[in-house]
């Protein structure tokens, strides 16, 4: 049973996490299991949903941009491609990960042995505006996206990185991954509803927690972004890092010494 409390502290992790390269379901999961909260089909459905305040953070933040130009809204479509594919063929595989801590621990330290280097092999960034990514490069992109749907991997991480990749600045693949997790998002949490809305019924109780959920999440993301965009153009991935790599090896001596439950519920 997810209780208010709970709820409360899912969509903090998730507003601070949500656009960090550090893995926002990962967390939430981590949480969760630390919680004792067992991950029923309502707990997965909030842990989805709550994105749903981060999307309407970067709308708020970012509101002139929508209504720029529509090159901007064809980029968005052709680099959120990838993730739609692989979300239709891959959803029970993804289904059976949001339960396993196991695998947050691994794809956080392995991730965050790549950011350690990612400085260094990514250094000649010369698209500094989203307005000015080819299609291709868009598609690409996107495509990076895919590799976040391994909880632990971080859907901001992989996307920043493929832009980067890509030859955007950090500050730039850092937008783009901001403007590309709206369909991402929306996508997942409209699948969710309505895989959800099968076999059960929503409570009155249910619906206001994942309100409540996604106001904290909206008022948290907007900070979360304003502080990574500022933060890696400063100092770039270094310290996300190690932070991941201290963070996934708890996870991993955790599960185990069975602090943390490999498949809880």
């Amino acid at each position: 049973m997810l209780d208010l409390f709970a709820a409360i502290i899912l969509a903090i992790v998730e507003g601070i996490t949500e656009f960090l390269p550090i893995s926002s379901t990962g967390h939430m999961i981590i949480v969760a299991a630390l919680m004792k909260i067992a991950p029923t089909d309502f707990v997965k459905l909030f842990i989805v949903c709550i994105q749903l305040g981060c999307i309407m953070s970067v709308f708020f933040l970012y509101f002139k941009r929508f209504f720029q130009s529509w090159q901007f809204y064809f980029k968005i479509f052709v680099a959120f491609i990838p993730a739609v594919i692989a979300g239709l063929l891959l959803k029970d595989y993804i289904d059976a990960m949001l339960e396993s801590p196991i695998t947050v621990g691994f794809g956080l330290l392995i991730g965050g042995i790549i950011l350690l280097f990612i400085d260094k092999l990514l250094n000649n960034q010369r698209i500094d505006d989203t307005n000015n990514l080819p299609y291709k490069s868009a598609f690409i992109t996107g495509c990076y996206q895919v590799l976040a749907m391994v909880p632990g991997v971080s859907r901001s991480a992989a996307t920043i990185i493929g832009g980067m990749q890509q030859g955007m600045t950090r500050k730039a693949a850092a937008e783009f991954s901001f403007f590309l997790a709206m369909p991402t998002m929306l996508g997942a949490t409209v699948k969710s509803l309505y895989d959800y809305s099968k076999t059960n019924v929503l409570q009155s109780e249910q619906i206001n927690l994942l309100l409540i959920g996604n106001v904290i999440a909206f008022v948290i993301g907007i900070f979360a972004m304003k502080f990574l965009v500022n933060f890696l153009t400063k100092k770039g991935f270094y310290i996300f890092g190690w932070y991941r790599i201290i963070v996934g090896a708890l996870i991993i001596i955790l599960v185990y010494t069975g602090v943390i439950k490999e498949m809880i519920g």
